[in-house]
């Protein structure tokens, strides 16, 4: 297959590293890719959100398959462009990308369809939403309804910190919900819009700080397989949370179609919904990638073209481990342009490969475009030992603009400890 891949950032150089190894792909494009792309595929200067060029560039290239790595180019109808041209896609189109696209358009699907989530009320102003406050206990949590690149949440320890959140959103959708206590956990399920499949397990490390201290970014770290999440609980969730919503897409006439990734809450009471992603999540798919054997390529044209189980999902028993490196000052104000040296020599590490996320070249030298720069990935036959190869990696690496946590599983390896 002629291959499509769309993105940019440190997922889709994942996703290509992974697809180019695949048997069935016999060309590999980007758009755009970046400069650690480069290295398994073709890149090309094409916007991935726009629809019409998309389209233009897989017919051009005579592409078999499309797969859409960022939420983006989904909630922008890049999916609808390309099914309506006649080209396998894997990812959902706008209305189904909905799941991301609007958090209250999710939490109205589970309460219509009895899926475990946190109690919740919608508003579209400030003055509504310190009104709702009052409905609900500290801590709460404040999330804005839109896209937000996995940093539109606040979880409010005091209810001074939820008016200061609620007051700086402004007005527009907000949805206000309850804390729920337990774990976090990620799980990857597979959907052709009828079938469903487990895919994938991780846990993510979204605070900046080490400890899970200071502001959310879009994730500092990540290893998979998450053994929290049993095999018992995976299936309760799947059979509880993503069976129910893939049925009840579906019969809206918006079936969904790509990976569905549930961020899930491990209560006392079992497994709760804390929101979907349309795609995989970053970094959890630089941690899952390396656990993926088989012909991936054939795997994701399954799920396009309505095939889910003809082409059964591979994964490997080892564990793999990714840690961030981002650019001083991120998520706030990130540095750009810092040089970056020395990934040859982290990367000849056994089971190292690293990943670029926010990088480009200038003047022929690797430098930092963007707050999370690379995604150092290792695996091993432990998490203890994934965890010791990831960090002789970002050791290795010489960016001195860069920073990164130190304590990337530190829940799972005292738990076996």
């Amino acid at each position: 297959m002629n291959i499509l891949l769309l993105g940019s950032g440190g997922r889709e150089d994942a996703l290509a590293w992974r697809l180019a190894q695949s048997p069935s792909c016999a060309r590999l494009i980007a758009a755009p890719g970046n400069p650690g792309i480069l290295r398994w595929a073709e890149c090309v200067a094409v916007d991935p959100c726009d629809p019409a060029a998309v389209v233009d560039l897989a017919k051009a290239e005579a592409i078999d398959l499309v797969v859409v790595g960022p939420e983006a180019p989904l909630v922008a109808g890049v999916g609808d462009a390309l099914r309506a041209a006649g080209i396998a896609v894997f990812g959902p189109n706008a209305d189904a990308a909905r799941l991301e696209g609007s958090k209250g358009f999710t939490k109205d699907l589970c309460a219509a369809n009895d899926i475990p989530t946190a109690a919740y009320v919608r508003v579209d102003t400030v003055g509504d939403a310190l009104a709702a406050l009052d409905r609900f206990a500290i801590p709460v949590v404040i999330k804005a309804d839109g896209l937000a690149a996995g940093k539109g949440v606040t979880v409010a320890l005091t209810r001074a910190e939820a008016v200061d959140a609620i007051t700086r959103a402004s007005d527009g959708p907000m949805v206000i919900e309850e804390f729920l206590e337990g774990e976090e956990a990620s799980l990857f399920a597979l959907v052709d819009g009828a079938r469903t499949i487990a895919f994938a397990s991780a846990q993510d490390h979204k605070r900046v700080g080490e400890g899970d201290t200071g502001p959310n970014t879009g994730g500092m770290g990540a290893y998979s397989p998450a053994p929290v999440l049993t095999p018992e609980l995976e299936a309760q969730a799947m059979r509880e949370i993503v069976e129910p919503t893939a049925r009840a897409m579906a019969e809206a006439g918006t079936p969904f179609c790509g990976v569905l990734f549930a961020g899930l809450m491990l209560t006392r009471d079992g497994p709760s919904l804390i929101e979907y992603n349309v795609r995989f999540g970053d970094p959890e798919c630089e941690a899952i990638m390396p656990r993926v054997d088989g012909d991936f390529a054939a795997l994701l044209h399954s799920v396009a073209t309505g095939r889910l189980g003809e082409v059964p999902p591979k994964l490997s028993d080892e564990t793999t481990m990714t840690v961030v490196v981002a650019a001083k000052g991120y998520p706030a104000t990130p540095a750009a342009g810092g040089t970056i040296g020395g990934l040859d020599h982290a990367e000849a590490l056994v089971g190292v490969t690293v990943f670029q996320a926010g990088t480009k070249l200038s003047d022929g030298a690797l430098v930092a475009s963007g707050g999370r720069v690379l995604a150092v990935t290792a695996k091993g036959r432990s998490l203890g030992e994934a965890r010791t190869r990831a960090y002789a990696a970002v050791d290795a690496i010489d960016f001195a603009d860069g920073f990164h946590r130190r304590d990337i599983g530190w829940r799972e390896l005292e738990r076996i400890s």
